[in-house]
């Protein structure tokens, strides 16, 4: 063993350490904030792959996470609560009941080194399960929040927006010659369907919205908008009663 290397020395300035993946334990930063990108395997029409969910809220933590004092990025929790979805070949959900059980159990082992956690959510399903899990961590103690990755006036599922944010972030898995529209009337005249009979009977294309018209000039300032909104969130801190960090 070298000298000055033995397990009670820790490397705490070393801010260059933003992946906790590729990171050994000696160059973690002390208490840092632990950024964890949760999303899901579930259909995103006829264009978008299945990780799109996963995919995005990756994208949005890792453009953040540099510009956060002493913050790691997680490997990403790929499986959320999709059972709208089931109806569709390839959607894999784990379901609400599971997913808040994997995070809390996430957040009691996470917080045992971590100052504090912050879930960056890239699926609306899984929505239940955050609002169940993460209040019950913050009455144990520790501090933890979830953060949406959600744009003002977007369409809900695989239509311009994600289409959109998918052309910049990861181009090459888009079938962009195969994109059709789904049902595009409001959300919440669909919604009360939607929950009853799921995304398929509401939308046989799988699509709630429009992709036509998505590039990925829009995509990268979508993007750049999230990440900034997150970084401002994070240096508020401010949580409100179901965990959400407000921002």
């Amino acid at each position: 063993m070298a000298p000055g290397t033995g397990p009670s020395q820790r490397v705490t300035t070393l801010a260059a350490v933003s992946s906790l993946a590729g990171a050994v334990w000696p160059e973690l930063p002390e208490r840092p904030l632990l950024l964890v990108p949760l999303g899901a395997v579930e259909q995103h029409g006829h264009h978008l792959p299945l990780a799109t969910d996963t995919t995005v809220a990756c994208a949005v933590a890792e453009a953040a996470v540099d510009d956060l004092p002493a913050a790691l990025l997680a490997p990403p929790l790929a499986y959320g609560a999709s059972g709208e979805h089931e109806e569709f070949p390839g959607t894999v959900s784990i379901g609400t009941e599971a997913l808040a059980g994997l995070l809390v159990e996430y957040g009691r082992s996470a917080c045992r080194w971590a100052g504090r956690l912050l879930v960056v959510n890239g699926h609306g399903g899984n929505l239940d399960a955050l609002r169940a899990a993460v209040p019950l961590l913050r009455s144990e103690g520790r501090d933890v929040a979830w953060f949406p990755c959600a744009v003002a006036g977007a369409d809900p599922h695989a239509g311009r927006t994600e289409t959109a944010l998918m052309l910049h972030v990861e181009p090459g898995s888009v079938r962009l010659e195969r994109a059709v529209a789904g049902e595009t009337a409001p959300l919440d005249e669909v919604l009360p369907r939607l929950r009853e009979e799921g995304v398929r009977a509401v939308s046989p294309t799988g699509v709630l919205g429009d992709p036509d018209g998505a590039s990925a000039e829009e995509g990268a300032a979508l993007l750049d908008g999230l990440a900034a909104r997150l970084a401002g969130a994070v240096a508020r801190w401010d949580v409100d009663p179901g965990g959400r960090l407000r921002g």
